[in-house]
């Protein structure tokens, strides 16, 4: 099967292969060994020397994780949002009691920059400003280094949402200034879902101390402390972090430069398949993503019908339109695991059963 939705994406075998060893002592000393080698690799590849935190949970798990542990009811809080993720995001926040005030652009677009800019200088009490990195359900890519230019010269924190972007494009939350970074397990790490790992920087860690928002088992505080020990404050999931060693093995194997212009290179052929069968993009090319790819089901088509003759006739999963995309777009997910000739497979499964009207 060519298995192309947006997440959870393929598994290499070699990582599937070491996720079947048997259980270990979770307080063990192998248990901490592989944990240490798995936080230095995830450090190198968010591009940090702060804490990265890792949970037993999705992607969702390390938004609220990031939420509760930053915020405090009451607080004051700008939501980018450009699509259905991002949507998400700032209703996490509103669940805890932030006070949220959307910042929100259309389907397709990025968000601008200096409209942030304009609404924090509106607002000097904003606490932290929400953003998705690379938003799944549209391939719509922000242009985070500017938008982190922006938040850098205010007071509030930038909590970045990169479940579908970190590892497989740049994104240095170090020089950038990111404060709190999320991604997830299934996406671009190459393993099944089921870890979300969070980037902290010290400006985040400032503010964790006066955080009031309820917390237990996503409490920061207890999981740094069980982490320089090299463990976790509850059970984790260790068959993943096996897989997650040996994914990092092989993504160093690759080299970090290697893996971002392997998803460009992978990017562009999708974005020009798309348009070679006389199709229509979402996103702006400018901002296009590297790691998804949305397409407009033309009018007349059944969109659902087409993804189900995919996956019967031609062995190809794509992913539907979330949210009030339903039914209207087609998402190829191409991060983790790919390479070009994957995207060929789809386009000529897609193009063979568009023929068919």
């Amino acid at each position: 099967m060519n298995f192309r939705v947006p997440g959870p994406t393929p598994v290499p075998p070699e990582v599937m292969a070491a996720m079947q060893r048997q259980m270990i002592n979770h307080r063990s000393k192998e248990f901490a060994e592989i944990f240490r080698r798995v936080t230095a690799g995830l450090q190198h590849f968010f591009h940090t020397e702060s804490d990265v935190l890792i949970f037993a949970t999705s992607g969702t798990g390390g938004l609220e994780a990031a939420v509760v542990n930053t915020l405090s009811p009451g607080d004051r809080v700008l939501g980018v949002s450009i699509g259905y993720f991002g949507e998400r995001f700032l209703a996490i926040a509103r669940a805890y009691g932030a006070e949220v005030r959307e910042l929100a652009f259309p389907w397709g677009k990025a968000a601008d920059p200096s409209v942030i800019r304009e609404e924090l200088q509106r607002d000097p009490e904003i606490k932290a400003v929400l953003v998705t990195h690379n938003e799944t359900s549209t391939g719509v890519v922000n242009d985070l280094e500017t938008i982190a230019q922006v938040v850098r010269g205010t007071p509030a924190l930038l909590v970045v949402d990169a479940i579908s972007s970190l590892g497989a494009v740049p994104l240095p939350m170090d020089e950038w200034g990111v404060d709190v970074l999320i991604t997830g397990s299934q996406k671009a790490w190459m393993i099944p879902p089921g870890l979300a790992m969070v980037g902290i920087s010290p400006r985040a860690w400032a503010a964790h101390k006066s955080a009031r928002m309820p917390r237990f088992y996503f409490d920061f505080t207890a999981a740094k402390q069980l982490a320089a020990r090299g463990s976790v404050p509850f059970t984790p999931a260790i068959s993943l972090f096996y897989g997650l060693d040996k994914a990092l093995e092989l993504m160093a194997e690759e080299g970090r430069e290697a893996i971002f212009e392997r998803h460009r290179r992978v990017g562009e052929r999708a974005r020009q398949g798309v348009k070679g069968l006389g199709l229509e993009l979402l996103a702006e090319e400018r901002y296009a993503s590297n790691t998804v790819t949305a397409i407009k089901v033309p009018e007349e088509m059944d969109g659902e019908l087409v993804l189900e003759r995919l996956l019967e006739e031609h062995g190809v999963a794509l992913g539907g339109g979330p949210g009030k995309m339903a039914g209207r777009l087609w998402r190829i997910g191409h991060l983790g695991w790919v390479q070009e000739a994957d995207i060929d497979g789809v386009m000529a499964a897609l193009g063979a059963v568009l023929s068919r009207g």
